[in-house]
């Protein structure tokens, strides 16, 4: 889909930039072939940056999860960002977030 997206200016404008936003279902689709692989990822997916990283054995810093689980990630923050997190561990459906709040879509 190509939407227009609000980017604020450093002299308080709003400019309004055509991008293309990915379907989501093959995002999905990407972050489960690459959750399957299981080996960390970098690159660009459908325009936009994106990677991909396993779970580890090992906690995050100052929390209380008892491992760190594998996500994934799309676009950028405060433009349009996408990202799946398993939390509950590999087989486990994973959480995810949908920042789109600057996207217009008419």
């Amino acid at each position: 889909m190509i939407a227009k997206l609000k980017y604020p200016t450093q002299d308080d404008h709003t400019l309004l930039v055509p991008v293309l936003i990915p379907d989501l279902d093959a995002v999905r689709a990407l972050a489960d072939e690459l959750h399957a692989r299981g080996e960390a990822w970098q690159g660009e997916a459908f325009g936009w940056p994106a990677e991909y990283n396993p779970e580890r054995p090992e906690p995050p810093i100052d929390s209380a999860l008892t491992f760190t689980p594998a996500d994934f990630c799309i676009g950028e923050s405060g433009l349009w960002f996408f990202s799946r997190q398993w939390e509950e561990g590999r087989a486990a459906p994973p959480s995810e977030f949908l920042d789109d709040r600057n996207v217009i879509r008419e």
